[in-house]
Parts: structure tokens; C-alpha cells; sequence
């Protein structure tokens, strides 16, 4: 598929800026430097997480006509809880699906970077996004007109191996664009793939998303998402991608541990 034919909210980071606030691209350069101020605590999150709000912006000079702070969210470390089956630090993961995303070209995740000197400690901070909490996935599969960017949902929570893609983890921002969030389980080198988006199960994979994964595939992980994953962890991903794209089909579920989530939103 021609690049101008692809779903609207896929692309890289550089050139899309919304009406309030930095482009992407600024807002990761700020997410990175800026002083975080702890707001509270999310209090859905099973791990600790916090919202903070990046000192400084909010003028005119980082905020685009001036309208308020930027706000992200702050995944600490020594907030994750332990789990038996996958590997400490998931705030790691948190930033290689970004890296995966834009690797890819795609841009369903939001800026997120890792900070050492964070309130509490080495974590994960990603640019928080306001959206419509009644609109999920459930809710653009419905609409019926949002196929091409669900797809790249789909193709990327399988090559990531993302095993806890709730519905409620893929929001529209107020501009309309599809985000996903919440990739704490994701790169396990272990089949883990858990997901509500299984409507495309069987069906052909868009030309344009296999090109992108032939691309991956032949060029190797960027080194920015290498250092966030063990050797096993980055061949699994390549592995994934090769695969997809040479059968071309969305997967089936498979494997003896449910598919999906829970809960599902």
C-alpha cells in the first residue's frame, strides 16, 4: 500500500503535533531533561504509577500557544510487583515499545523514555495522554472505520509478544489518533501473546505492514531498542517479524493458556 494510502495515525514521530502542546518529537526531548513533579497516584494501575507533570512547560516556550503543562506517566522500578513468569524491570519494556513502534515506522506508542533520576528511582516516563475512556478497541471495531490502523495493533502486539493487550489499552487522543499504552508485558521470548485483537485472526496481513516488517527484519533492531533487551528477547522480536511476514496471515490463537486478558477493557 502507498505511504499516502496508510492509516492516518501511523507514521513516525517527527510531523504530527497536536493543538495542545510540543510536537512528539519535542515533547520526548523534554520528557528526558525536564525536573518530574509528582500530581499523585493513577490509582487503576496494579503497579505503582504515577502521573507527573514536567517542570517548566506550559509557557509559550514549550507548549504550543501556551496552553498548560505537559503531564506524563511515571513507572518506577521498585513499584513493579514480582511476577513469577516474566523478567524483572518492566518499566524497560515500557520504553522498547516505543523504540519497536517507531522502529517500525508505525507510531502507536507514546514518547516514552527511561529516567534515572526520577522521584522514585530509575523508571519508565511516557507522555500522558487525555483521552475518551469510553472509546476503546471495542468501540473503533465497531465504528467499522478504523480497520487499517487496528491492524497495526494487531501486527505489532505479535511481534512484540505483547501478553496484556486489554481493549481499554488502545485510546483515541482528542485529535483522533489511536495510541497504545500499558506494554509493561510485552518481549518475553516465550509465546505470552494475550489479547482482545483477535478479529483479524486468519486474515491477510496489509501489503504495507509486511513491507515494514521485511524492512525490521533486514535492517536489525535499532541500537536504542537493543540495550533495553537480552540477545534471546531481541532475536525473539526479529524472529516474530520474519514470520508474520513470510505466512502473511494474522495468527489464531494457539498454545494451552487462555488469549485473552483479563479484564478485557
Amino acid at each position: 500500500m502507498p505511504a499516502d494510502q496508510r492509516p492516518p495515525s501511523t507514521g513516525r514521530v517527527s510531523g504530527w503535533r497536536p493543538g495542545t502542546g510540543p510536537s512528539l518529537e519535542e515533547a520526548a526531548e523534554l520528557l528526558a531533561t525536564r525536573e518530574l513533579v509528582v500530581e499523585g497516584r493513577l490509582p487503576w494501575s496494579s503497579n505503582l504509577t504515577f502521573l507527573v507533570t514536567l517542570e517548566g512547560t506550559g509557557d509559550t516556550a514549550d507548549a504550543a500557544d501556551g496552553r498548560g503543562p505537559l503531564q506524563a506517566v511515571y513507572k518506577p522500578h521498585q513499584g513493579e510487583q514480582s511476577l513469577w513468569d516474566f523478567p524483572d524491570g518492566l518499566y524497560r519494556r515500557e520504553v522498547a515499545a516505543f523504540q519497536l513502534s517507531e522502529a517500525l515506522g508505525w507510531g502507536l506508542v507514546p514518547p516514552t523514555v527511561l529516567r534515572d533520576d526520577a522521584p522514585f528511582g530509575p523508571g519508565s516516563v511516557q507522555l500522558f495522554i487525555a483521552a475518551d475512556y469510553e472509546r476503546h478497541y471495542f468501540t473503533f471495531l465497531e465504528d467499522g472505520e478504523r480497520e487499517g490502523e487496528l491492524q497495526a495493533f494487531c501486527a505489532f502486539d505479535v511481534v512484540a509478544n505483547n501478553a496484556d493487550r486489554k481493549s481499554g489499552h488502545v485510546l483515541a487522543a482528542a485529535d483522533d489518533r489511536l495510541w497504545g499504552i500499558d506494554h509493561g508485558l510485552c518481549f518475553h521470548v516465550q509465546h505470552k501473546l494475550r489479547t482482545v485483537i483477535w478479529d483479524y485472526a486468519d486474515e491477510e496481513v496489509p501489503r504495507w505492514i509486511v513491507d515494514d516488517l521485511e524492512r525490521l527484519v533486514a535492517n536489525g533492531l535499532p541500537d536504542d531498542l537493543l540495550a533495553l533487551l537480552s540477545p534471546a528477547e531481541a532475536k525473539a522480536v526479529l524472529d516474530r517479524a520474519a514470520r508474520l511476514a513470510a505466512e502473511g496471515v494474522f495468527p489464531e490463537p494457539y498454545g494451552d493458556r487462555s488469549p485473552y486478558p483479563w479484564p478485557l477493557v
